[in-house]
């Protein structure tokens, strides 16, 4: 069985734009003011979980919890989230040509799960790994070993890591023992090792495993 890794916020998902539709629609259901949204937009930018909204309510004096604040944000989230058709596709005929798909994802497993289910993605892998499950962040091997494991796999037999983050998707990737796919559109560090191939597209890179065209 071949197995094949992704990343999920800024691979198969948008999340920039989800996540600014999630904040407006968050501060507008609240009658927040642009302050807060400002405050949220940069705060939570690269990633989120219940804290913020800790920090959010002792910066503001707001009367939501933190809970209900969270909560809130996740559902906004999942409605806000899409996975392309094309992707979705393409993921399927992966599924149906023989490979074991996971997801390798960092943040807080409620909303990672969440996005998922919401996409449509969630149906179409075999095991998903988010580093809230086990308080491990990518680029720690543990957590591809994690999403291998889940497939019944081992990273011991090989495989693909596709992402877009240089750090914690393609070096992590190669420090797992595995083939990467980079999309390309973050600066990449002069101190990694290239990737085996570099896309502009996940569609792109799913495209290269059906076809075989790799080295």
């Amino acid at each position: 069985m071949r197995l094949v890794l992704f990343d999920l916020d800024g691979t198969l998902v948008d999340r920039s734009a989800a996540f600014a539709d999630a904040v407006a629609s968050l501060v507008h259901d609240h009658a927040y003011g642009p302050e807060i949204e400002h405050w949220l937009l940069a705060e939570m930018a690269d990633r989120a979980d219940r804290s913020d909204f800790d920090r959010l309510r002792a910066v503001f004096s707001l009367n939501e919890s933190a809970d209900h604040l969270w909560r809130v944000y996740i559902d906004r989230m999942a409605a806000s989230v899409h996975c392309r058709p094309a992707v979705l596709t393409a993921l399927e005929k992966l599924k149906h040509a023989g490979w074991s798909l996971a997801i390798v994802t960092n943040g807080a497993s409620d909303i990672q799960r969440a996005k998922l289910d919401a996409s449509g993605i969630s149906e179409l892998v075999d095991a998903m790994a988010v580093s809230g499950d086990i308080d491990v962040r990518k680029p720690d091997r543990r957590l591809f070993e994690l999403a291998a494991a889940r497939c019944g796999l081992s990273l011991v037999d090989g495989g693909w890591m596709i992402g877009d983050n240089p750090t914690t998707d393609i070096d992590g990737g190669h420090q797992a023992g595995l083939h990467t796919i980079w999309l390309r559109g973050r600066p990449w560090p002069d101190t990694l090792p290239a990737a085996h191939h570099t896309v502009d597209d996940v569609t792109e890179a799913i495209d290269l495993l059906l076809n075989q065209n790799l080295e």
